[in-house]
């Protein structure tokens, strides 16, 4: 069994059809990811399932409700032909001082910004977090979140699927493993093309969600 990783908040799977995902998962699991909310101006909304201790699995797709927005949907959700676990989220204890070790170290996370969402009941959301398009290319070094005063997902009574292991390949996993580590956390890492996947436990058994797109 390959070790969660440290400080994991949140792990991201986008997809171009997010009804579909959502019905996959739950055929696959038997657990029904709940509706997390609504990123106006973004053309995003997404679904969401608890992994465990303060750990999440987006899953996040275009919103039909909203019209197209001025600038590409995040995460890549414009350019997919279906469903790819694309990135992961860390919470540091500080995040403006996990950023400022990190540069010390090396490795720059990006810019912060500010970001919100209303939950289904109407209650906003409000984090920031580091731009995960300039952490790394290949997703797999992931971005820096903080939520503030706003309720953890995680902890928003949730259906739960256990996380049992995530793990990602790479071309060279020596160049990446240096940037996790200026970040205080790591990932199993093995050599082949770029891909994340993650393991939850269901009544049926271990279930294994990949990089199909």
């Amino acid at each position: 069994m390959k070790p969660i990783p440290p400080l994991l908040d949140h792990l991201v799977l986008a997809t171009p059809d997010l009804a579909a995902t959502v019905a996959d998962f739950a055929r696959r699991t038997g657990v029904t990811p709940a509706p997390g909310g609504v990123h106006v101006g973004l053309g995003t909304r997404n679904h969401l399932v608890a992994l465990g201790g303060r750990s999440y699995l987006e899953i996040i797709g275009p919103d039909p409700e909203q019209p197209e927005p001025v600038d590409l949907r995040p995460f890549g959700v414009d350019r997919l032909t279906g469903p790819r676990t694309v990135t992961w989220a860390i919470s540091p204890p500080g995040l403006d001082a996990a950023i400022t070790a990190a540069r010390a170290q090396g490795y720059d996370p990006g810019p912060v910004h500010p970001m919100s969402r209303r939950t289904p009941d109407g209650t906003l959301l409000q984090w920031r977090l580091t731009d995960s398009g300039t952490a790394h290319p290949s997703g797999l070094v992931p971005f820096l979140i903080d939520w503030g005063d706003s309720l953890h997902p995680a902890a928003s009574g949730l259906p739960v699927t256990p996380l049992l292991e995530v793990s990602a390949t790479v071309p060279d996993p020596d160049e990446v493993r240096p940037l996790l580590a200026a970040l205080g956390t790591e990932l199993a890492l093995g050599e082949g093309p770029f891909m994340i996947s993650f393991t939850v436990q269901t009544p049926e058994g271990p279930v294994t969600f990949g990089r199909s797109a």
